[in-house]
């Protein structure tokens, strides 16, 4: 009984157990894993989205400090290798930029050698905003990850690196999302 309750409380469960009775025929199997995927990050994002919140950024804000921070000193990058950086879309960053340098957090700088070319540095107001700021988020991430021990952590990173590979393959040219053929 008490298993069945518990069973009942994972709304993933639920709609899965629904699938299989309203249509038994469909194999409802990627629901275990994508539609959890997907509630976690929802749950992931609006933490994330708080913490950051909490302090006067916007995620996006929150993003391009951490990609200047990780460039190493002097700490800048270019509006392209920002884009570049793994985390940030491109649309949109010189809005990012525009706001975090309004708020004193980043300067932009021309190349001596070619003046077309503009960095984004951060100032030591940004910089020690982003230290304090990345690790008050990593101790926010080691609390969500308390339930799983560290070879599960890593087993998890394992297997959603193989799984973002596994999406990404299924993609068809330029990343677009296949349609399913008929």
């Amino acid at each position: 009984m008490a298993r069945r309750s518990a069973e009942r409380s994972d709304a993933v469960a639920a709609v899965v157990e629904d699938w299989r009775r309203e249509r038994p025929e469909l194999d409802t199997s990627p629901l275990e894993v994508l539609a959890r995927l997907h509630r976690t990050f929802l749950r992931y994002s609006a933490r994330l989205t708080a913490s950051v919140e909490s302090h006067g950024l916007s995620v996006a804000g929150f993003d391009v400090l951490t990609a200047l921070r990780r460039a190493g000193r002097p700490y800048r990058r270019t509006a392209g290798q920002l884009a570049d950086s793994g985390l940030i879309s491109s649309a949109g960053v010189t809005l990012r930029i525009d706001r975090l340098e309004r708020d004193g957090l980043i300067v932009r700088e021309r190349d001596a050698e070619d003046r077309r070319v503009v960095r984004s540095r951060l100032t030591e107001e940004g910089l020690a905003k982003i230290d304090a700021l990345f690790a008050e988020h990593l101790e926010n991430e080691r609390r969500m990850l308390a339930g799983l021990s560290p070879a599960e952590c890593r087993q998890l990173a394992r297997l959603l690196s193989k799984l973002e590979r596994s999406i990404t393959e299924a993609d068809g040219p330029g990343g677009e999302a296949r349609e399913p053929s008929a």
